[in-house]
Order: structure tokens, then C-alpha cells, then sequence
């Protein structure tokens, strides 16, 4: 008897570490480092899309990663005049992922250049677009490949492994499976905005005080009632490295912004925005969390009321 429990302990034991130990197990995870990287670059049910400039992918990638061009592969589209948008027909976007080796179990890991809290954007609306398809099986490189190149020799050379050239992909077929809840619309917004649902302003303090706005927009200034922080504010001194849910918490108890509850992060299209989403949602865990993608460039197209704190004469 004791023999047989002894034996199934192990057995559980054995099991709890092949779980930790699997790429795929892992993919619940949020961000991802470098020593991750390193260790499961090449690996099967992995795949490192990297957004740089494809000059940039050329002259060295994470081995085995995959390139794509954020603003012009159909990511994000035009709908109805607002660009930057989610499109409505996913069957492109969906081909489009298929085609990076990208299928229903693959683990992809998102790689920005990592030089900034907005190019950072870049992963983390790629992220959200992930989850809103129905694919959880999605992380982030913490720091980007500034942080994964960051390790050098002497001489200056790279130390981690890269690799050169176009890597050899094998299309998939991707699957969508739409997460409808987490496209919220203009009307989605009013409603929290009449209700006192936290509205987050993810933009630079000059355009959430009515300065200066997005050349898209219709008008200058907020949604009425919105928070001010600014997407800069996300990661370590405006870098690649996402600040901590304990320095996340005392920025937003200095913004004003609980970090539980419902609330919905804007941007100018959705960008930023998706940096707010992701601090409040995956760092701080509050899956109340939800993004407006049209934000300020679809709110003033629709004439929706703003609020302007400074007006110039």
C-alpha cells in the first residue's frame, strides 16, 4: 500500500515537472526573459514572431523566428474610416498567421525591437489580437531583442545564437475562434462612461489635455470622466522592460486608477491603448480589463462628446 502511494506521488511529481518544463505549458505566461528564449528558440510548437524592420530580422533573429510587417501585413485596417482597426473579416488575418508556421497549438512568443514603452505596443496589441482570435497560447519577450542582443563580448560581438536570412516556415492552418466580448464599440463606451466604469487614457499628457490630438481625429481633448497614464509610464524608463505589478500599482494609486474592477483603456487607435490592457490585464491580473480599439480617432469621427482641459485662444 505504502509502496503504490510512494509510487503515485513520484508519478504526480513527474508530471508537475514535465508541465513546467513544456514550451507549451508555459504559454499561459505573460512575458517571457531571455534565458526562456534561449532555451526554447528552434523547439518544436514554438514560434518567435519578430515585428522589426525586415532589415533589421535579416541581419540577425532568435533562430527559427519568423518576420512580419505590423502596419502592413492586415494586422490592423481601415473600417469605416478609422484606421488601425480589428478587422471584420478575419479570414486574412487568420491565412496570414497560418502562413508563420502558426497553428492551433503553437506557443508564439512576440519579439518588438525593445528600444520603448510604444514600440512595445507593437507586441502587446499583437498580443490582445492573439487572445480576441481565441489563441492564449501567446507570451511576450520582456525587453525585446534589445535585451535579448543586450549580452555581448569584449569585442562587442552578440553572445546569444542568431540566425541570418528568411527562416524556412511550414504553413499551418490557424483557426479563429472570436472572443466577440472583447471588441467593444463607441456605444460599449458610452454606456461604461454613463455608468462611471474607469476610463483610461493610455496617451501622452498633451493630447489627453486637449493640446495637441492625433491627426485622424475629429476634435482635441478626452472621453469625459478618463484617467490620464500615459503609455510611457508602463515600462521601465520608457524602455523595452515592463515595470513590475508592484511599481504598476503605485503609478496607478499616483494616476488616480484602482487596479481592480472594470475598465476600459483608449488610445488614439488602439495601440497604446493595448499597452494599458496588458499592465492591467496580464501584470495586474484584473481580467476586467478591456480595450475600446476605434479609441480617440473613431470616438470624434462618431462626434461623441470630449472633454477638453485646456483650450487654446
Amino acid at each position: 500500500m505504502i509502496r503504490h502511494l510512494i509510487k503515485g506521488v513520484a508519478s504526480v511529481a513527474f508530471i508537475a515537472i514535465f508541465i513546467a518544463l513544456s514550451p507549451v505549458a508555459r504559454a499561459a505566461q505573460p512575458l517571457v526573459d531571455v534565458a526562456w528564449a534561449k532555451t526554447n528558440a528552434g523547439k518544436a510548437g514554438v514560434v518567435f514572431i519578430d515585428v522589426r524592420a525586415k532589415s533589421d530580422y535579416l541581419r540577425g533573429h532568435i533562430p527559427g523566428a519568423v518576420d512580419t510587417n505590423y502596419a502592413k501585413d492586415g494586422w490592423r485596417v481601415s473600417e469605416d474610416g478609422v484606421p488601425g482597426m480589428f478587422p471584420k473579416d478575419t479570414a486574412p488575418l487568420a491565412k496570414l498567421i497560418g502562413g508563420l508556421g502558426i497553428g492551433p497549438d503553437t506557443h508564439v512568443v512576440l519579439v518588438a525591437p525593445g528600444n520603448s514603452a510604444s514600440d512595445m505596443g507593437t507586441a502587446t496589441r499583437l498580443y490582445w489580437t492573439f487572445k480576441v482570435l481565441g489563441h492564449d497560447n501567446v507570451s511576450i519577450l520582456d525587453g525585446g531583442m534589445k535585451a535579448y542582443l543586450a549580452n555581448v563580448d569584449k569585442n562587442g560581438k552578440p553572445l546569444n545564437p542568431l540566425a541570418r536570412g528568411m527562416a524556412k516556415v511550414t504553413a499551418q492552418t490557424f483557426p479563429v475562434h472570436l472572443q466577440k466580448a472583447m471588441l467593444i464599440n463607441t456605444q460599449d463606451v458610452k454606456k461604461a462612461e454613463d455608468s462611471g466604469v474607469t476610463l483610461i487614457d493610455n496617451r501622452t499628457a498633451d493630447q489627453y489635455m486637449g493640446v495637441n490630438r492625433h491627426p485622424k481625429s475629429k476634435a482635441s481633448g478626452t472621453i469625459p470622466g478618463a484617467r490620464n497614464l500615459p503609455e510611457s509610464w508602463l515600462t521601465e524608463n520608457n524602455g523595452g522592460m515592463f515595470r513590475s505589478a508592484k511599481e504598476l500599482k503605485e503609478l496607478y494609486a499616483a494616476a488616480g486608477i484602482p487596479t481592480t474592477g472594470k475598465q476600459i483603456t483608449f488610445c488614439n487607435t488602439g495601440h497604446w491603448a493595448s499597452l494599458g490592457w496588458f499592465a492591467s490585464a496580464e501584470i495586474l491580473g484584473n481580467k476586467q480589463a478591456e480595450m475600446y480599439d476605434g479609441s480617440m480617432t473613431e470616438w470624434t469621427n462618431k462626434h461623441m462628446p470630449v472633454e477638453q482641459k485646456v483650450k487654446l485662444q
